[in-house]
Parts: structure tokens; sequence; C-alpha cells
């Protein structure tokens, strides 16, 4: 290296080196990007395009920052250039394509700060002609083609296609704008080959179109597929066919070809030569056979079809049984009978017939019909008819034997209560369908068929009128005979919906006193068994609980007591309703005897104040007599004065006789009740003591 390419490189060094301290050491800040198409978005193909990117970048110095742009196309980079102006960036699409259709961005990067511009299409249109090229016009049968489709001037993804008077013949993809392909035509004919071209791109696909046409003449081979059977009139099943395929016209030994013999899709025989098969006439269903020659030489494919159609020597048989339906261990007819046969071969009485299992079997004396006993279980049947050497089996009989119906049973699903539906269940053991018939005192209500297992016949009724009912079912799985499976009869009682609820006391109209017996019956209408409950109000707790067959039920409470006042009620239920009676007020008083007691008491405590009272006045008596006679002797006699002793203790003493009196009368007018909100009776204790006042004794001189 010399002295000046030195020199250069050292400069070079200096000025990026103070570029770059002068970036470091600069703000700025990239305000937008704009990405602008030019000439405009929409261009015919071959447009020169210039992608022009312009950013606007404010600086704290003024001087150029080192830039990196990016060019994208639908996401993906396309260019990129570092530039160190603020000029704008451009990036040109010279002779543009369809393929250069697409969202395209441009991207600005300063010191790892990066700005991107909106998006702009570009759209592209019109593709170019195809241009066809082959290697030859003229072609024998057969001989190989080649084939060049080219798509001048265009880019990107190809798919080619090469048509053959308009039908498609071979597809190519590539990346190429040029695709190249192989074939053969076959048949004396003028073909015109052509092509066309599609490119893909990351949106769409667009299609060009059509090329050139270029005409190619074919010459047709010779030689020819030969196809002979025999006979060749009204063939018959079990008749020998000979058939030969051969090829003619085959100018040269050195011409290579080679023989196919098909039937349908089975390949009978190949071979260089003619090929003879030999084979007997089989039937096919509703179809005639198709025989197929087919000669191939040089890739050249020839055939020659025929078709015969062979007549049945007698149909397949079908095996049936008599009665339709069978019961285990009945026994049954089976027939085996082909329908059809060529009168012109054989007579019915050449047609032999075989049942398969064959043990056993009783003769029935007439060909192709076997009896037999149906077994316990499910059990399959095949028979087959020969005649002059062929053989045919009927389809498989599968024989199912029903089992009669047992172990009928009849159920009551819910409450039988008067005047409501009610649910009835029958349900046996036997082969499906199963026909069930309802009798109510054998009368028929009904009939169910039940088809699926585990199923049970449900019968809905109802009873209007108190009374036991006879229920019972019949089931019958048979269509031709008679014989039926029973029920035992069911007894069915009607449940009587309670009413008219009555609830009684005893006693009813006498006094309830403390000691007594106090006895509830309550009684209903209706069927049993009830179960009765009773209550004090308030409580939810029941007093006494009671399940009988009668319509009536008592509570007993002895003896009774204070305690015992309070309002109760009954309540009654037999699984088809409940029923509460009205509330009965009961009040139980005090014992007659705790009342004598009482007043023998108050008696006694009133003689006791009247003889304290004696006593007090006899002793007043005595003092005012001393006091008098010590007057007498000293003073003349003066009128007693109100605040006098005497009269001041018979006053307290009539107090006390007035307060015991009130005691006995508060007991006056007090009786036991039972009621029902109201009152009905009252026995009073007598009292002979009820009109009593207070009074005093005036002192006397």
């Amino acid at each position: 290296m010399g002295l000046p390419q030195r020199l250069i490189l050292t400069l070079l060094s200096i000025y990026l080196y103070s570029a770059t301290v002068v970036n470091t050491q600069q703000e700025f800040k990239i305000q937008s990007v704009e990405l602008i198409i030019e000439p405009r978005n929409d261009v015919t193909a071959g447009t020169n395009v210039t992608l022009r990117c312009h950013a606007t970048v404010s600086t704290s110095t003024g001087k150029g920052l080192i830039r990196e742009y990016t060019i994208l196309k639908n996401d993906k980079i396309v260019y990129t250039k570092t530039i160190g102006s603020s000029e704008d960036f451009v990036y040109q699409l010279h002779n543009a394509r369809v393929f250069s259709t697409g969202l395209y961005q441009c991207k600005l990067d300063i010191q790892g700060d990066t700005k991107l511009s909106k998006a702009q299409r570009l759209n592209v249109q019109g593709l170019s002609q195809p241009v066809l090229h082959l290697n030859t016009n003229v072609v024998n049968e057969g001989e190989e083609v080649r084939a060049t489709c080219i798509a001048p001037g265009e880019i990107g993804s190809f798919i080619f296609f090469f048509f053959d008077n308009d039908e498609q013949i071979s597809r190519v993809e590539g990346l190429s704008n040029q695709a190249k392909t192989t074939f053969r035509l076959s048949g004396a004919d003028i073909h015109k080959i052509h092509c066309s071209y599609k490119i893909r791109t990351a949106e769409d696909t667009f299609p060009s179109t059509k090329s050139n046409n270029v005409t190619v003449s074919v010459k047709e081979l010779s030689i020819t597929p030969e196809l002979k059977i025999f006979p060749d009139s009204t063939i018959y099943e079990g008749d020998h066919l000979n058939i030969s395929c051969s090829a003619k016209n085959v100018h040269s030994s050195s011409e290579g070809y080679k023989l196919f013999l098909s039937q349908g899709t089975k390949l009978l025989r190949t071979g260089n030569s003619t090929i003879n098969h030999n084979m007997v006439a089989v039937p096919k269903a509703s179809e005639a056979l198709t025989f197929d020659c087919r000669v191939v030489v040089r890739n050249v494919e020839k055939y020659s079809e025929k078709k015969i159609s062979v007549v049945e020597l007698f149909s397949v048989p079908s095996l049936t049984m008599s009665p339709t339906e069978v019961f285990q261990g009945q026994i049954m007819t089976l027939t085996c009978n082909s329908d059809r046969f060529a009168s012109q071969r054989i007579n019915r009485e050449d047609l032999e017939y075989t049942l398969y299992p064959s043990k056993n079997l009783p003769s029935s004396g007439k060909p192709g019909v076997f009896n037999v006993k149906a077994l316990q279980n499910d059990f399959n049947y095949t028979c087959s008819a020969e005649a002059k050497g062929i053989k045919k089996d009927s389809k498989t009989l599968m024989i199912r034997p029903k089992v009669h119906v047992s172990a009928l049973k009849i159920s009551i699903e819910d409450k039988v209560i008067l005047k409501k539906s009610f649910t009835i269940l029958c349900q046996s053991n036997g082969s499906l369908p199963i026909n069930y018939t309802l009798f109510k005192d054998n009368v028929q209500v009904g009939t169910k068929v039940i088809r699926e297992r585990n199923r049970q016949a449900v019968f809905m009724d109802v009873i209007n009128e108190p009374g036991e009912r006879q229920y019972r079912c019949e089931a019958k799985n048979s269509l031709h005979s008679n014989k039926t499976g029973s029920s035992q009869h069911l007894s069915v009682n009607v449940i009587v919906p309670l009413s008219q609820m009555t609830l009684a006391v005893i006693p009813s109209s006498l006094a309830i006193s403390e000691g007594e017996e106090l006895n509830f019956i309550c009684s209903v209408n209706g069927t049993g068994p009830v179960t009765f409950k009773w209550y004090r109000t308030g409580s939810v707790v029941p007093l006494q609980t009671n399940t009988t067959t009668e319509t009536y039920s008592n509570l007993e409470i002895k003896p009774v007591s204070k305690n015992d006042s309070d309002e109760y009620y009954c309540e009654a239920s037999n699984g088809a309703n409940k029923v509460r009676s009205e509330n009965v007020n009961v009040q139980v008083f005090m014992a007659s005897w705790k009342k004598r007691l009482i007043v023998v008491a108050c008696l006694l405590l009133l003689l006791l104040l009247v003889l304290l009272l004696v006593a007090s006045m006899l002793n007043i008596k005595s003092k005012r007599d001393r006091r008098e006679a010590a007057a007498e002797l000293s003073v003349k006699p003066s009128s007693p004065k109100s605040d006098d002793p005497l009269t001041v203790n018979l006053t307290h003493d009539t107090d006390v006789y007035n307060a015991a009196t009130d005691a006995v009368s508060f007991f006056d007018g007090k009786e036991g009740r039972v009621t029902n909100g109201t009152r009905h009776s009252v026995a009073s204790v007598p009292a002979d003591i009820s009109n009593r006042s207070s009074y005093s004794i005036p002192a006397t001189v």
C-alpha cells in the first residue's frame, strides 16, 4: 500500500471518529418518517418506480447524523443502507413487475432510536404474454414431446400450465420465469398446444393470458387389438367360454408389444402374442360380463372391449320360515326354493335342495321343504340348490325363538285415593312385543304394547266410589296363538279423604276442678288407618300420637291441675289428606275441698276476732266501772270525748272483722269451665256471707 492510500485511510478514520464524537455529543429527535411512491401507487408493468423515504429530524447543533434506512415489503426487509446526510433516501424499482405489488414501509434508525413510516401500497398491473416453444411439430403416436414456456421479464414465484386442446396435461412450479416439461400425444389427430402461468404474491395470485398455439401432428400406429369370444350367441350359466386376445397390423417383428386380457377389474392373462383363455360362464347380478383386450406398444395403449349376457340357469334359492314367528320347542317348516330356472336347459325336478345343518331332520315328502323343531336359543339355517354341477347357497336365515309370557306381576305405584288417578304397573318375562290388558272387576280398562326390554306397562285409573276393587293383568306376545298369561288378583282398598272432624270434651258442661279426669274425643269421616295427634296451642310437639283403624281416638288427662288450663286441638291424617279441629278452651279451677278449707279457716279467724272483741269489750267495761266508781267518789260525772279509748278500740275491731269478710267473699262467683270460645255452664260456690258491712259499737255510760 502506497503513501496516498494510507493518507486517504487516515483522513477517513479521522472523519468517522469526529462524526462519532459529534453524534455522541449531539441531541436529536426523529419527528416523522414518510414513504412516497413515485410516480404513483398504481402503475403498469415495466414502469420505473421510486420509493422515496423522507425523514424530519430535529438536532441540537444542526450537524448531520449517521442514518440507517430500511425498506420493508409486506413486513419483510428488502434493502438497508446507511448514509450521513439529511437528504431523502431513494430506492429504485427498475422495470416494476406484478411481483413488486405489496405494502411498503420505510424505517429510520439513528443511534438505536427508530421510527417507522405508514404503509403505502404499490399496485403493478399487467403480466407479459407467455411464449411456448416445442422441439417438433410432427411426432409418431407415443413419442415424447419437449416443451418450454417462458414468462418474459417476470420475476417471482411461478406456476406454469401446459394444455393440449384446452385440456391440462402438465403443471410445473418454480422461481424461474421459464419451465420445461415432456408429454406424449396419442391418436391420429391435430393437437394444439399452449401454456400459461400464474405469479403468487403474499396476498394473491395473478394469472397470465394464454401463450401462442403450437400445432403438432401425430401419426397413429396401425397396430390394433382383436378380441374374440365363443360362443357368440345365447350363453347360459355353466357354458364353457373360449376367449382370445391378439394384435393386428404388426408390420415389423422388431416392434415390441404386450397384450393384456381382463374381465372387469380382474386381470385374466398377459402375453407378447395371442392370448387364449377358457372359463365357465357365471352370470353377474343385473350386469353383463365385460371383457377387455389391450395392446401396449411404445407407451401407446389401445384396447377392444366386448360385453356378453349370461342367462341364469336357476336363481339363488331363498330360505323362508312358516309360521313367521315361532316359540321355543315349536315345530316349524323351512322352505328352500329357487323362483326362476332356464326351462330350455333344465326342469324344476332337476333342482336338488339341501338344508344346513341337516342333522336328524324329519322328512316332509316335498323337495326343499323341511320340518324343524325350534331350539331354546337363536340358531341359523342356510340351504343350497344344485343342478348340472352348479350349486348356489341361500342367505343365512336367523331364527330367534320367542319365549311365552310368564311371571306376570301387577302392582300399584301410588296410594289409591277416592276420585284421584293412580298408577297400575304390569310386567312379565317373555319375548317382545308384549300386549298387556288391564281388567277391573273383570271389566277391561285398557291395553298397552311394550316393545322395549325392562319396560313396564303403565295404566292410569280412577275410583269414584268407596269400597274394595279387584284388578288383574293379562299378557300376550303371539299373533297366531291365544295363549295368554294372567296375573293374580290385586285387591285395592280406596282411601277416602278425611272430613267433618269434631273434637268433644268430657265432661262437657260441668265445672272442671283440680284432680278431676279430662277426656278429649276426636272423630272424623273417612277410612283408616288414621293417625291422630293432640296439641296444645303454641307447641309443635304433640301431646300424644295414635294410629288406629278406627275413625276416632281419645286423649285422657288425669288428674288435671291448674297448669292444664290452655287451648287444645286435634289433627288427623290417613295418607289422603290431613284435617285439623277447632281450638277448645279448657279452664281448670281450684278444688272444692280447698274452697271449703278456706271458708272454715276464715270462719275460725272471724270467731277468734269476735272472741278478742268480746274480751276487749269486757276489759274496757271493767276499767270503765272502776273509773266510774272512783269518779263518784271524787268528782261529778262528765261526757266522754271523741278519743275515748273504748270507742277507738271498738272501731278498730270492726275493721279487722270487715277484712276477714272480704277475704271470704273473694271466692264468690269463682267456678271451673270448659268452653269452645264461649261460656257454656257456670257452677257457683255458695256464699252465705256475701252481704257484710263494717259497723261500730257506740259506747254507753
